[in-house]
């Protein structure tokens, strides 16, 4: 009994010696406004689909959760930069800052420049473009995140291993008379991908790629030099396959830091766009489980943490006219984002074919969100629009068509949004049973979930610089 205690012992003293060490490999996964609801809403979606009851989402299935504050040095609710930096450097910071102190004297170190630093291999990957705040306060120092280009230099001047996803906004500077970004890339020893197919050759060989430094944009680039939507998504690489891309391209004997960001949660948050969130949402969660099956070939070198630098647009499951039996499976009437469909309305505009509200707009709202006059779709009594819902179609129509007068009414309606595209969100998003509290952030905890070499470190209440304080302490 003693010789199997002692032996028992010793298994334990070696395993606590080994996990000591830290871990090998760390994914950090940011949600970009994406709170508790935003999470428990596409979980309730997703259930609808005729999935198992069982089918959690992939960050669901996490043995660590915990909740985290993300206040900014000054205020209560924070911006993407002054959270990403708390991210990133695990030190508060003023909104608009990246990566340097309120007081914009001391540069921060971040832990993407850490893992670099000790020998380890770093990547950056964003759906929005990747000279955005928080992808930006992982490799760069700048007193405003406006500074597009001057950020974009200090993406190359950074000489991390791998950067994927959206563009950048400013390529030539502001005006337009800087030396070319992508020339300065490839100056500087990157292999600057920027086709589909270019994609699809290096990700054939990623794991046996010649290339010192790659960064790979996606050949279909959204507004604001972004990612499509999920809900708009084309035929190129998604962020579940970018994020195994870097996997296989980084790993590598001394280990890598991999920070993967779902920005366009938070895009659609801001129009309060339940649809286009939920399909983000799930977008990024399945980006998390590429990084589950390599923690599942290295489960003791591996540690996956997924946390939101806030929460956008006070989303809510349950909205007022909705009883306790929610429909979110009326959210799949939506085919396309606020964004496309936007595009779509300002185009019939400009042409003039949007001139009766009953036969120019409302076929175009039926196609793009299924919402319907009682006339056009008997069959599908959810759908169809109350007087009052038609009613708050036909103001958005007028406000649209004579221009937005920019009152404060039309400014607490729309917030500056498409009336059309607005209307049809809140419309659609109060059928299914979600609710919208504001067009911006809010000051609520998110979560944070964790699985692996450290995890533990991860559960209970603290504030998002200690998440960063932690992934410093185990950075080795």
């Amino acid at each position: 009994m003693k010789k199997v205690l002692l032996t028992l012992l010793l298994v334990l003293l070696i395993s606590a010696l080994f996990f000591a060490q830290g871990p090998k490999y760390i994914f950090m996964f940011i949600g970009d406004g994406m709170g508790t609801t935003q999470i428990s809403a596409a979980q309730l979606y997703k259930n609808t689909l005729g999935k198992p009851e069982g089918s959690k989402l992939n960050m669901l299935t996490f043995p660590v959760q915990g909740m985290t504050t993300t206040y900014s040095a000054y205020s209560f609710i924070t911006d993407s930069a002054a959270a990403g930096t708390a991210l990133a450097t695990g030190y508060k910071t003023i909104s608009g800052v990246i990566s340097m102190d309120p007081s914009l004297s001391i540069v921060l170190e971040t832990l993407a420049e850490r893992a670099k630093a000790l020998g380890r291999k770093v990547g950056i990957i964003s759906s929005v473009s990747i000279d955005h705040a928080t992808p930006a306060a992982f490799y760069a120092h700048q007193e405003s995140r406006s500074s597009y280009y001057e950020i974009s230099r200090q993406l190359v001047e950074s000489g991390f291993d791998f950067f994927g996803g959206g563009s950048v906004r400013n390529p030539t500077g502001k005006y337009g008379d800087q030396e070319n970004i992508f020339d300065y890339a490839t100056e500087n020893g990157y292999k600057v991908i920027r086709t589909q197919s270019d994609y699809d050759a290096f990700d054939a060989l990623a794991k046996t790629a010649e290339y010192e430094k790659v960064w790979v944009i996606n050949e279909d680039i959204a507004g604001g030099s972004t990612m499509y939507y999920a809900l708009d998504k084309k035929d190129t690489f998604d962020l579940a396959d970018i994020t195994k891309t870097a996997i296989d391209y980084l790993d590598n004997d001394n280990g890598f830091f991999i920070m993967v960001e779902g920005g366009k949660i938070d895009w659609a948050c801001h129009a309060n766009d339940a649809a286009s969130a939920i399909m983000d949402t799930l977008d990024f969660d399945e980006a998390i489980k590429e990084a589950m099956a390599f923690y599942s070939k290295h489960p003791n070198e591996t540690l996956i943490v997924v946390t939101a630098d806030h929460e956008t647009g006070g989303m809510t499951i349950g909205s007022n006219g909705v009883t306790d039996d929610l429909k979110p499976e009326l959210i799949s009437y939506q085919n396309v984002s606020y964004d496309r469909f936007t595009t779509h309305v300002n185009q019939l505009k400009k042409k003039e074919r949007l001139v009766s509200f009953e036969n120019d707009l409302m076929p175009v709202v039926e196609n793009a969100f299924g919402l319907s006059l009682d006339s056009r779709n008997p069959t599908n009594p959810d759908m169809i629009l109350s007087a009052y819902e038609v009613k708050q179609f036909k103001k958005a129509f007028e406000t649209f068509i004579n221009g937005d007068p920019s009152t404060e009414e039309t400014h607490l309606l729309y917030a500056g949004y498409n009336p059309i595209a607005i209307t049809c969100t809140h419309i659609l998003n109060q059928k299914a049973g979600f609710g919208w509290t504001v067009f911006s952030h809010t000051g609520v905890p998110v979560a944070t979930y964790a699985l692996g070499n450290g995890q533990e470190l991860f559960s209970g209440s603290y504030d998002n610089t200690d998440i960063a304080k932690k992934l410093f302490s185990l950075l080795k």
